[in-house]
């Protein structure tokens, strides 16, 4: 007997890719339901070969399903994800409204798949910010072989973060400048994205860090080790798809830049490209559909002791969302459901 799974959220990008994956990687449902809101009942929406009608989530009943993979937002979600837990359907929701809960994991499951057991405190479990979740990746295996001291992070994040809404505006306003008369003026995003990046992604905080570079920082210690010292600077590029970030770490015992190499080289969930030619790299354009988040670039930082560079590039709706999510739910059917 297989999982019954509910994806809510279903038309949006996220949602999308969520049926994608479930199909893509064979997870074991013996029957999946797509969820949106009432304005979208009965929109079409791919799963493997198979093609559901979304159905509304405002009174659907969670009883008797395993899983919901939510990608409906913080406010949606504050609202029914209580309701779907106290059904006895686990959650795992893409929003960040509960990453920061103590009582609730945030999980990427090759860094701490052991945080799945504390899913029984609100049958709710959180899927980290699509930046993080690539990070810590990356990070993961170094930490354990030379304990990660400081890492300072600059991101190049693509419009498909900020939703439909960012990938039509980048679309739309490259369009414009070559159409005189059709230029298109910023309405996602703060300025122009089209030939322009933009080193501001969510609000500003009293501290002068944006909401996106806090995120990083409490993501990372939650996820990883509290100790870790990081500091972020996120930009908005104007790439449709895929996160790229570059990332310095200082550790505390000395790590060979051949040595790094090879452990990136055996970990799960990454693949390293590292050629000193032209070309022998990854950038955002290659991660697009892949489950892999790729390093390249790594190299001894020598102004520090113990420092590292690396290039990390992911597929942001895929690794940075839907693909983690439906990971968790694969260690969480694993680990604890058994079924299927």
């Amino acid at each position: 007997m297989g999982y019954k799974v509910v994806v809510a959220g279903a038309t949006g990008n996220v949602g999308r890719e969520m049926l994608n994956i479930l199909a893509e990687r064979q997870f074991p449902a013996d029957e999946v339901i797509a969820l949106a809101s009432r304005r979208s009942i009965g929109t079409e929406v791919s799963y493997g070969d198979k093609t559901l009608k979304t159905k509304d989530i405002e009174g659907f009943d969670f009883t008797g399903y395993d899983i919901a993979l939510f990608a409906i937002g913080s406010e949606a979600t504050k609202q029914y994800a209580p309701i779907a837990a106290s059904q006895g359907c686990v959650v795992i929701d893409n929003s960040s409204l509960y990453r920061y809960d103590p009582q609730i994991p945030l999980i990427v499951p090759e860094v701490n798949p052991d945080a799945i057991e504390d899913y029984r405190n609100k049958m709710i479990i959180a899927n980290p910010n699509c930046s993080t979740a690539q990070m810590v990746v990356a990070l993961k295996p170094l930490h354990d072989r030379a304990r990660i001291k400081r890492v300072v992070v600059s991101t190049y994040q693509s419009v498909s973060g900020a939703g439909k809404e960012g990938i039509d505006e980048l679309w739309d306003q490259t369009k414009g400048m070559y159409v005189p008369g059709q230029e298109v003026a910023p309405k996602k995003f703060q300025k122009q994205i089209a030939f322009n990046v933009i080193p501001q992604i969510d609000v500003f905080l009293d501290s002068g860090d944006t909401k996106e570079e806090w995120k990083m920082v409490a993501e990372t210690k939650k996820i990883l080790d509290p100790s870790i010292k990081v500091t972020a600077t996120c930009v908005r590029v104007p790439v449709f798809v895929g996160h790229s970030e570059a990332i310095n770490i200082e550790t505390e015992d000395f790590l060979d830049e051949d040595e790094a190499r090879d452990i990136l080289r055996e970990s799960p969930g990454l693949l390293v490209v590292d050629k000193r030619e032209p070309g022998g790299y990854v950038t955002p354009v290659e991660c697009v559909g892949d489950f892999a988040t790729f390093v390249s670039r790594i190299r001894q930082d020598v102004t520090v002791e113990n420092g590292l560079n690396l290039w990390c590039v992911s597929d942001n709706l895929r690794k940075g969302a839907a693909l983690n999510a439906v990971q968790i739910a694969e260690l969480l059917g694993n680990r604890v459901l058994k079924k299927g």
